[in-house]
């Protein structure tokens, strides 16, 4: 394909995905894209639309897929920046995979090789050999296929969650960082005292809103408790809504669309252990563009009860928050504003050795996610054994399944370092509609 047949080709699928967004608001479009302008990795990041479209053209043979196997819960959007701390309903911390915001039920080679692929590009920007890429690639596929395989031989051989019991180097490290992390640090950043009452602080992309607005969003909070699953016959929520403000520019996947935070009072009427929590509408994830699946599609009442759902599906002990709402007759994703949220930043983490370590660790939280999502857990979805199917389907040619992820890695790798010269020529040059 010629430089300006794939110049229109990413024209053609930008637009499908984000076109009437970018009508509603042309100046979040251009922040957004001037993001995925500054290097290979970011463009990768903010595209997934054109990886899916990709994956079912140009890159779609995938002899390791069957009927179930391509009907598994995935995360959807499984790049190296997705993973990061949390602290799980069971009040342990716990490094693993994050932002669900685009999860569905599809293939789950697609996780796979999102991933592998994010790998290729950060190995090439940290100027590793292709050599040095591919162990990396072999490295996260054999962790996951070793932990997967454990699981499903019952569990006792399995690793588990990444948590400070059993995390080492870099991923520790990160752990520790946000055990440091507490609820009054947050509420400093994002609140003031007045008059003896903790309020939010405005600016900075934060907006007061009018009583009719606010009236919107305390009925959808209201709506929103009873999405909550009862934990010990209590709900985790606070009885008085303090205050309420518009956030406006809030991550790269979120260009202009509204949210809203809401300040609880917490399970005392000490300032400190206010809890912040937000609502997000909620928008359909690029890989649903690219499934023709009607029972999937049917399952979810709205784009918020699916990414809410999806997260509990895919994360054992999700936040106790995560809720989904309707705001406007859109959905809405609701959960914490956690306080102890720590990504893991890739410029720590250089060497080959060290980049092994957690690409092996990632390997094993991928395999997890998988796992947690099938015929054991709270949803009727997927009504079989996720681990089994794999296992199954990878075992009978293992070492091609390896190279397979090796050689779309690197194959990937060029494919995407090659759209994010094409796109900052398109962009620059006004070629994208609506900008």
């Amino acid at each position: 394909m010629s430089t300006d047949q794939r110049a229109n080709q990413l024209v053609d699928i930008l637009i499908a995905e984000f076109g009437e967004s970018m009508a509603l608001d042309p100046a979040a479009f251009r922040r957004k894209f001037r993001k995925m302008a500054a290097s290979p990795f970011a463009f990768y990041r903010g595209s997934a639309s054109v990886f899916y479209a990709d994956l079912t053209g140009d890159f779609a043979d995938d002899r390791f897929l069957n009927p179930r196997t391509s009907r598994v819960w995935i995360h959807g959007d499984l790049h190296a920046e997705n993973f990061g701390t949390y602290m799980n309903g069971s009040g342990q911390l716990v490094f693993n995979v994050n932002d669900f915001d685009e999860a569905y039920v599809g293939p789950f080679s697609w996780d796979l090789k999102r991933f592998v692929a994010s790998v290729a590009l950060i190995g090439y920007a940290k100027a590793l050999s292709d050599d040095a890429i591919t162990d990396l690639v072999s490295r996260f596929a054999g962790t996951y296929l070793t932990e997967l395989r454990a699981i499903a031989a019952g569990g006792e051989e399995a690793i588990g969650s990444i948590t400070l019991e059993n995390a080492d180097g870099v991923l520790r490290t990160v752990l520790q960082r946000a055990r440091l992390a507490t609820r009054v640090d947050l509420l400093s950043a994002q609140t003031t005292i007045d008059n003896y009452e903790r309020r939010f602080a405005l600016g900075d992309g934060v907006f007061e809103i009018d009583e009719a607005a606010r009236a919107e969003v305390v009925t959808a909070y209201e709506r929103y408790l009873g999405t909550l699953p009862a934990v010990g016959g209590l709900r985790p929520v606070a009885a008085q809504i303090k205050d309420v403000v518009l956030r406006k520019g809030v991550g790269i996947g979120s260009a202009g669309l509204p949210s809203y935070n809401l300040l609880l009072e917490g399970h005392t009427q000490a300032l400190e252990n206010d809890v912040v929590i937000y609502v997000k509408q909620a928008q359909v994830p690029a890989v649903a563009r690219y499934i023709d699946d009607e029972g999937v599609r049917g399952y979810f009442q709205h784009q918020g009860h699916r990414t809410a759902e999806s997260q509990r599906a895919l994360q054992a002990h999700a936040d106790p928050w995560l809720g989904f709402t309707e705001l406007g007759g859109v959905g809405q994703l609701v959960a914490e504003v956690s306080p102890y949220a720590a990504d893991l930043d890739w410029s720590d983490v250089n060497e080959p050795a060290e980049l092994a370590g957690v690409i092996g660790d990632l390997g094993r939280a991928v395999a997890r996610m998988h796992s947690v999502a099938d015929d054991e857990s709270s949803h009727d979805l997927v009504d079989f054994s996720t681990e089994e199917e794999i296992v199954a389907v990878v075992e009978k040619d293992e070492s091609g399944f390896v190279a397979h992820l090796v050689e779309f890695a690197h194959a990937y790798g060029v494919r995407a370092r090659r759209d994010h010269q094409i796109f900052v020529d398109l962009f620059r040059n006004g070629r994208l509609p609506g900008l």
